[in-house]
Protein backbone atom coordinates (compact mmCIF):
# COMPACT_ATOMS: atom_id res chain seq x y z
CA UNK A 1 0.00 0.00 0.00
CA UNK A 2 1.30 3.48 -0.90
CA UNK A 3 1.78 5.63 2.22
CA UNK A 4 -0.53 8.56 2.90
CA UNK A 5 1.18 11.86 1.96
CA UNK A 6 1.97 14.34 4.71
CA UNK A 7 -0.53 17.19 4.89
CA UNK A 8 0.47 20.81 4.41
CA UNK A 9 3.66 20.15 2.46
CA UNK A 10 4.96 22.89 0.11
CA UNK A 11 3.60 22.70 -3.45
CA UNK A 12 7.01 21.92 -4.96
CA UNK A 13 7.39 18.84 -2.76
CA UNK A 14 3.73 17.87 -3.21
CA UNK A 15 4.12 17.76 -7.00
CA UNK A 16 7.20 15.57 -6.74
CA UNK A 17 5.61 13.22 -4.18
CA UNK A 18 2.46 12.84 -6.25
CA UNK A 19 4.47 12.00 -9.37
CA UNK A 20 6.61 9.46 -7.50
CA UNK A 21 3.45 7.86 -6.10
CA UNK A 22 2.02 7.61 -9.63
CA UNK A 23 5.20 5.90 -10.84
CA UNK A 24 5.27 3.53 -7.87
CA UNK A 25 1.61 2.59 -8.37
CA UNK A 26 2.31 2.10 -12.07
CA UNK A 27 4.97 -0.50 -11.31
CA UNK A 28 2.50 -2.53 -9.25
CA UNK A 29 5.25 -3.11 -6.65
CA UNK A 30 4.81 -3.07 -2.90
CA UNK A 31 7.22 -1.06 -0.75
CA UNK A 32 9.09 -4.25 0.12
CA UNK A 33 9.39 -5.24 -3.54
CA UNK A 34 10.49 -1.72 -4.40
CA UNK A 35 13.25 -1.98 -1.79
CA UNK A 36 14.36 -5.34 -3.24
CA UNK A 37 14.77 -3.81 -6.70
CA UNK A 38 16.53 -0.59 -5.68
CA UNK A 39 19.38 0.51 -3.43
CA UNK A 40 16.97 2.10 -0.93
CA UNK A 41 15.20 0.44 2.00
CA UNK A 42 11.47 -0.05 2.52
CA UNK A 43 11.42 2.53 5.33
CA UNK A 44 13.25 5.03 3.11
CA UNK A 45 10.69 4.61 0.34
CA UNK A 46 7.89 5.05 2.84
CA UNK A 47 9.36 8.40 3.92
CA UNK A 48 9.96 9.49 0.33
CA UNK A 49 6.42 8.64 -0.77
CA UNK A 50 4.67 10.38 2.11
CA UNK A 51 6.74 13.54 1.76
CA UNK A 52 8.47 13.36 5.13
CA UNK A 53 11.93 13.17 3.55
CA UNK A 54 13.20 14.48 0.24
CA UNK A 55 14.54 11.52 -1.75
CA UNK A 56 18.02 11.71 -3.29
CA UNK A 57 18.06 12.18 -7.03
CA UNK A 58 19.35 8.61 -7.42
CA UNK A 59 16.15 7.26 -5.86
CA UNK A 60 14.14 9.27 -8.40
CA UNK A 61 16.24 7.83 -11.23
CA UNK A 62 15.82 4.25 -10.00
CA UNK A 63 12.05 4.59 -9.69
CA UNK A 64 11.83 6.07 -13.20
CA UNK A 65 13.88 3.13 -14.48
CA UNK A 66 11.54 0.59 -12.85
CA UNK A 67 8.47 2.40 -14.21
CA UNK A 68 9.97 2.68 -17.70
CA UNK A 69 9.59 6.46 -17.62
CA UNK A 70 12.03 9.12 -18.91
CA UNK A 71 13.87 10.86 -16.08
CA UNK A 72 13.58 14.44 -17.34
CA UNK A 73 10.29 15.55 -15.85
CA UNK A 74 10.82 13.92 -12.45
CA UNK A 75 14.32 15.35 -12.12
CA UNK A 76 12.99 18.80 -12.97
CA UNK A 77 10.39 18.42 -10.21
CA UNK A 78 13.11 17.13 -7.88
CA UNK A 79 15.23 20.24 -8.55
CA UNK A 80 12.35 22.48 -7.50
CA UNK A 81 11.61 20.44 -4.39
CA UNK A 82 15.30 20.31 -3.43
CA UNK A 83 15.58 24.10 -3.82
CA UNK A 84 12.58 24.59 -1.53
CA UNK A 85 13.87 22.00 0.97
CA UNK A 86 17.33 23.53 1.21
CA UNK A 87 16.05 27.10 1.33
CA UNK A 88 17.64 28.13 -1.96
CA UNK A 89 14.19 29.01 -3.33
CA UNK A 90 13.48 31.48 -0.51
CA UNK A 91 13.12 35.14 -1.46
CA UNK A 92 16.19 37.10 -0.30
CA UNK A 93 15.55 39.90 2.23
CA UNK A 94 15.13 43.40 0.85
CA UNK A 95 18.24 45.55 0.88
CA UNK A 96 18.47 48.16 3.64
CA UNK A 97 20.77 50.34 1.58
CA UNK A 98 23.74 49.73 3.91
CA UNK A 99 26.75 48.46 1.96
CA UNK A 100 28.04 45.07 3.02
CA UNK A 101 31.53 44.61 4.35
CA UNK A 102 33.84 42.66 2.02
CA UNK A 103 33.63 38.95 2.60
CA UNK A 104 36.76 36.81 2.97
CA UNK A 105 37.35 34.36 0.12
CA UNK A 106 35.77 30.96 0.62
CA UNK A 107 37.73 27.76 0.63
CA UNK A 108 37.54 25.90 -2.69
CA UNK A 109 34.92 23.37 -1.60
CA UNK A 110 32.59 22.11 -4.29
CA UNK A 111 29.11 23.72 -4.02
CA UNK A 112 26.37 21.54 -2.68
CA UNK A 113 24.57 21.26 -6.01
CA UNK A 114 27.84 20.18 -7.64
CA UNK A 115 28.36 17.51 -5.00
CA UNK A 116 24.82 16.25 -5.66
CA UNK A 117 26.14 15.41 -9.10
CA UNK A 118 24.95 15.53 -12.66
CA UNK A 119 22.38 18.27 -12.35
CA UNK A 120 24.24 20.56 -14.74
CA UNK A 121 23.23 18.36 -17.62
CA UNK A 122 19.79 19.93 -17.23
CA UNK A 123 21.12 23.36 -18.31
CA UNK A 124 18.42 23.40 -20.99
CA UNK A 125 15.55 25.70 -20.23
CA UNK A 126 13.66 23.54 -17.76
CA UNK A 127 10.47 25.47 -18.28
CA UNK A 128 10.39 24.15 -21.85
CA UNK A 129 11.28 20.67 -20.64
CA UNK A 130 8.44 20.72 -18.16
CA UNK A 131 5.98 21.95 -20.80
CA UNK A 132 6.99 19.11 -23.13
CA UNK A 133 7.51 16.25 -20.71
CA UNK A 134 5.00 17.25 -18.05
CA UNK A 135 2.24 18.42 -20.35
CA UNK A 136 2.37 22.08 -19.43
CA UNK A 137 2.77 21.95 -15.64
CA UNK A 138 2.62 25.55 -14.39
CA UNK A 139 5.74 25.84 -12.26
CA UNK A 140 8.54 28.38 -12.31
CA UNK A 141 11.74 26.53 -13.25
CA UNK A 142 15.23 27.97 -12.89
CA UNK A 143 18.45 27.44 -14.82
CA UNK A 144 20.92 25.44 -12.78
CA UNK A 145 24.61 25.28 -13.58
CA UNK A 146 27.53 23.17 -12.45
CA UNK A 147 28.95 19.81 -13.36
CA UNK A 148 29.75 16.92 -11.06
CA UNK A 149 33.24 16.82 -9.65
CA UNK A 150 33.01 13.05 -9.30
CA UNK A 151 32.17 10.64 -12.12
CA UNK A 152 28.78 8.96 -11.86
CA UNK A 153 28.27 5.50 -13.32
CA UNK A 154 25.95 5.55 -16.27
CA UNK A 155 22.38 4.61 -15.40
CA UNK A 156 21.00 1.63 -17.32
CA UNK A 157 18.74 2.55 -20.20
CA UNK A 158 15.11 1.93 -19.22
CA UNK A 159 13.18 -0.44 -21.42
CA UNK A 160 9.68 0.64 -22.36
CA UNK A 161 7.23 -1.75 -20.70
CA UNK A 162 4.78 -3.57 -22.93
CA UNK A 163 1.10 -2.59 -22.63
CA UNK A 164 -1.00 -4.85 -20.44
CA UNK A 165 -4.18 -4.53 -22.50
CA UNK A 166 -5.44 -3.82 -26.00
CA UNK A 167 -8.74 -2.45 -27.33
CA UNK A 168 -11.80 -3.59 -25.41
CA UNK A 169 -9.60 -5.24 -22.77
CA UNK A 170 -8.52 -1.71 -21.73
CA UNK A 171 -12.10 -0.51 -21.16
CA UNK A 172 -12.36 1.03 -17.69
CA UNK A 173 -8.69 0.39 -16.90
CA UNK A 174 -6.07 2.82 -15.61
CA UNK A 175 -3.76 4.14 -18.36
CA UNK A 176 -0.87 4.10 -15.87
CA UNK A 177 -1.38 0.64 -14.40
CA UNK A 178 -2.01 -0.83 -17.87
CA UNK A 179 1.22 0.80 -19.16
CA UNK A 180 -0.65 2.72 -21.86
CA UNK A 181 0.70 6.10 -20.75
CA UNK A 182 4.33 5.56 -21.79
CA UNK A 183 4.05 7.02 -25.31
CA UNK A 184 0.60 8.57 -25.86
CA UNK A 185 -0.62 11.18 -28.33
CA UNK A 186 -2.31 14.35 -27.12
CA UNK A 187 -5.40 14.68 -29.31
CA UNK A 188 -6.75 17.97 -27.93
CA UNK A 189 -6.20 20.40 -25.06
CA UNK A 190 -8.53 22.79 -23.27
CA UNK A 191 -8.22 25.44 -20.53
CA UNK A 192 -11.38 25.94 -18.49
CA UNK A 193 -12.82 29.17 -17.13
CA UNK A 194 -11.72 28.06 -13.64
CA UNK A 195 -8.10 27.64 -14.78
CA UNK A 196 -8.04 23.83 -14.99
CA UNK A 197 -6.03 22.20 -17.78
CA UNK A 198 -7.56 19.29 -19.70
CA UNK A 199 -6.24 16.91 -22.35
CA UNK A 200 -7.57 14.06 -24.43
CA UNK A 201 -4.92 11.33 -24.80
CA UNK A 202 -4.65 8.23 -26.99
CA UNK A 203 -2.34 5.22 -27.09
CA UNK A 204 -2.04 3.50 -30.45
CA UNK A 205 -0.33 0.51 -28.79
CA UNK A 206 -3.30 0.01 -26.48
CA UNK A 207 -6.02 1.14 -28.87
CA UNK A 208 -7.58 3.20 -26.10
CA UNK A 209 -8.05 6.82 -25.07
CA UNK A 210 -8.50 8.73 -21.83
CA UNK A 211 -8.62 12.26 -20.46
CA UNK A 212 -6.56 13.94 -17.78
CA UNK A 213 -6.75 17.16 -15.76
CA UNK A 214 -4.52 19.26 -13.53
CA UNK A 215 -4.52 22.68 -11.80
CA UNK A 216 -7.92 21.72 -10.42
CA UNK A 217 -9.93 22.07 -7.20
CA UNK A 218 -11.22 19.48 -4.76
CA UNK A 219 -14.59 18.28 -6.06
CA UNK A 220 -13.91 18.97 -9.76
CA UNK A 221 -14.89 16.06 -12.04
CA UNK A 222 -13.87 15.03 -15.55
CA UNK A 223 -15.96 12.69 -17.71
CA UNK A 224 -14.92 10.81 -20.84
CA UNK A 225 -16.89 8.87 -23.38
CA UNK A 226 -16.60 7.66 -26.96
CA UNK A 227 -19.34 8.21 -29.50
CA UNK A 228 -21.72 5.28 -29.42
CA UNK A 229 -20.32 3.93 -26.15
CA UNK A 230 -22.27 3.41 -22.95
CA UNK A 231 -21.86 5.28 -19.68
CA UNK A 232 -18.96 7.74 -19.49
CA UNK A 233 -15.90 7.08 -17.40
CA UNK A 234 -15.12 9.76 -14.82
CA UNK A 235 -12.48 10.91 -12.36
CA UNK A 236 -12.90 13.28 -9.42
CA UNK A 237 -10.47 15.39 -7.41
CA UNK A 238 -10.70 14.06 -3.86
CA UNK A 239 -7.90 15.86 -2.00
CA UNK A 240 -5.42 18.70 -2.19
CA UNK A 241 -2.55 16.53 -3.41
CA UNK A 242 -4.61 15.29 -6.35
CA UNK A 243 -5.53 18.90 -7.19
CA UNK A 244 -1.84 19.68 -7.68
CA UNK A 245 -1.11 16.74 -9.97
CA UNK A 246 -2.42 14.87 -12.97
CA UNK A 247 -5.63 12.90 -12.48
CA UNK A 248 -6.73 10.50 -15.21
CA UNK A 249 -10.08 9.09 -16.23
CA UNK A 250 -10.32 5.35 -16.88
CA UNK A 251 -9.73 4.36 -20.51
CA UNK A 252 -12.20 3.66 -23.27
CA UNK A 253 -11.49 1.57 -26.37
CA UNK A 254 -10.95 3.69 -29.50
CA UNK A 255 -9.90 3.22 -33.11
CA UNK A 256 -9.64 5.25 -36.30
CA UNK A 257 -12.73 7.43 -36.70
CA UNK A 258 -13.73 7.28 -33.03
CA UNK A 259 -14.78 10.60 -31.50
CA UNK A 260 -13.61 11.04 -27.92
CA UNK A 261 -15.41 13.64 -25.83
CA UNK A 262 -14.39 15.00 -22.42
CA UNK A 263 -16.59 17.16 -20.16
CA UNK A 264 -15.36 19.08 -17.13
CA UNK A 265 -17.78 19.56 -14.21
CA UNK A 266 -16.41 22.21 -11.80
CA UNK A 267 -17.12 22.01 -8.08
CA UNK A 268 -18.30 25.62 -8.19
CA UNK A 269 -21.49 24.50 -9.91
CA UNK A 270 -20.71 26.58 -12.98
CA UNK A 271 -21.71 25.29 -16.38
CA UNK A 272 -19.67 22.32 -17.57
CA UNK A 273 -17.22 22.64 -20.44
CA UNK A 274 -16.79 19.95 -23.12
CA UNK A 275 -14.35 19.40 -25.96
CA UNK A 276 -13.70 16.50 -28.32
CA UNK A 277 -11.33 15.01 -30.88
CA UNK A 278 -11.63 12.48 -33.69
CA UNK A 279 -9.01 9.77 -34.22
Amino acid sequence: MTPTPAAGMPPERARLVCRLRELKDGTGLSLAALADRTTFSKSSWERYLNGKTLPPDQAVRELCRLAGEPEGRCLALWELAESEWSGRAATPPASTGTPRAPQPPRSPVAPRDERAGGRGRFMAVLASLCALAAGGLSVALVLLAGQSTEPRPAAPSPSVPAPRCRGSACEGGSPMLMKCGTDPRTLASHRTATGAHLELRYSAKCGAGWARMWSTRIGDRLELNAAGAGRPHSAEITDGLAAQSYVYTPMTAARSGTVLRACFRPVTGARGECFEARL
